[in-house]
């Protein structure tokens, strides 16, 4: 444990990018998600069955998978990022973090997708029957009748699904990026007999971090909850 002592600034970095690949991902996801989930209960057929083929596939692709093809695949059939390249205090954001990003949200969408059909289901279909009697197109039922609705209803296998990305961050330390993964792996390469005190506090950190997204979660469910 001494050694995770000696160097808090650098587990504070290496955590500082497992939250900007979270927030990030997390970010794009929602929005993609609600897209996908909108497709996949919407009157046209094509976009149904693209939506329902995405969640498909990516649901049953390994994440790793999903990863490696961005950061090496993807070069190679001119999916590069190279134009990503800031600076942002001590974060590098480049084209492999560009890559890992994509990847963490195009298979994280697919999840929230699914999630908040769960609560699109559970809206009562003679609301959105009366929003389209006075003249609402479907755009608009699923923007001011069933979203709002659905969102509330989801937020409990939501909050699931964002917590699964905060873990799946980890896997992106084996690709690149210095994060909480890669860095406690270095310091139990450097130091192999403080291999256990190096996994209780790496492990702490992301109880608490885990522990204040169920919080939150929790919190916006009790407000939005329904009489």
């Amino acid at each position: 444990m001494q050694i995770v002592l000696d160097n808090l600034d650098l587990v504070a970095r290496a955590f500082g990018y497992t939250l900007l690949f979270f927030v990030i991902a997390g970010v794009i996801s929602l929005l993609l998600g609600t897209a996908l989930a909108a497709m996949r209960v919407g009157p046209v057929a094509v976009l149904r069955g693209v939506g329902t083929a995405y969640v498909l596939v990516v649901r049953n692709t390994p994440l790793l998978v999903v990863l490696l093809f961005f950061r090496y695949a993807g070069p190679r059939v001119g999916l590069t990022f190279s134009f990503v390249d800031l600076q942002v205090g001590s974060f590098r954001i480049n084209n492999i973090f560009a890559a890992l990003v994509v990847g963490l949200s195009l298979y994280t969408a697919a999840f929230v997708c699914e999630a908040l059909r769960s609560g699109i289901n559970a809206v009562p279909l003679g609301q959105a029957e009366a929003a389209r009697a006075v003249g609402l197109p479907f755009g608009g039922v699923m923007r001011e009748v069933i979203l709002p609705q659905a969102i509330r209803a989801s937020v409990p296998p939501m909050a699931s699904v964002q917590i699964a990305l905060l873990k799946n961050t980890t896997v992106c330390g084996a690709i690149g990026v210095v994060e909480a993964f890669a860095r406690m792996r270095g310091f139990t390469n450097n130091d192999p007999t403080q291999r256990y005190g190096i996994f209780v506090v790496f492990a702490a950190i992301f109880v608490v971090l885990v522990f204040a997204v169920s919080f939150l979660a929790n919190r916006l469910e009790r407000r939005w909850r329904v009489a």
